[in-house]
């Protein structure tokens, strides 16, 4: 009984890991895909329907003529996350006017813990104009499974119900005024670099 139980826990990790590989794979040649100009087979992005930090429930389509950078991850998370975050909103600061053209969007993959008080405190913390968004676990599921994200509730031992970390993917996503997919910028890309290319992209 105790060698099945192995196994069983063996297998669940390998599928963890699996899941996260794969989630991995799909999003950086998509970003290689696109980074050469040409088009990729992998859908990045897609419709959703979730709650932003004000408690409005919103969809892609309300973005429509922004670009949009998003990111997926959660308020407990102790160092990417904010981070990554820190990141969007230099490069916002970095482009002056042309920032109002671009929305930075947080959307949570923790909605248990997340919720929209929470969230709207957190987001204040990085940018004014930053929208959090939540909802239910299968709206952020969905959402998570449009844009590849891979995320897991990290093993804890001797913690609390509602103390636990979140494995996940970390990229920025950046989205065209039309909701298509551009490309991503990998985590540890330096907010100069983004707003460099942004300034490339917006017009006007």
């Amino acid at each position: 009984m105790k060698a099945r139980l192995i196994r069983i826990a063996a297998a669940s990790v390998l599928a963890v890991a699996a899941s996260a590989g794969i989630a991995w794979w799909q999003v950086r040649s998509a970003t290689t895909t696109v980074e050469s100009g040409t088009k990729t087979a992998v859908a990045i992005g897609g419709p959703f329907t979730l709650t932003d930090n004000h408690g409005k429930t919103v969809t892609e389509a309300d973005f429509r003529g922004k670009y949009m950078l998003i990111y997926f991850g959660y308020t407990y998370c102790p160092d990417v996350c904010p981070t990554e975050l820190g990141v969007m909103a230099q490069a916002l600061d970095q482009l002056g006017a042309k920032a109002d053209k671009v929305q930075p969007v947080f959307i949570t993959i923790d909605p248990d813990r997340d919720n929209v008080a929470h969230m709207n405190d957190y987001v204040a913390l990085f940018h004014p104009r930053m929208v959090g968004l939540t909802g239910t676990p299968d709206q952020v599921r969905n959402a998570a499974r449009a844009y590849r994200v891979y995320y897991a509730k990290a093993p804890q031992k001797d913690a609390k119900p509602d103390e636990y970390l979140m494995d996940h993917s970390s990229f920025i996503y950046l989205m065209g005024p039309d909701g298509g997919f551009v490309g991503v910028y990998p985590g540890g890309t330096g907010a100069d670099k983004i707003a460099q290319d942004l300034s490339g992209r917006i017009t006007g």
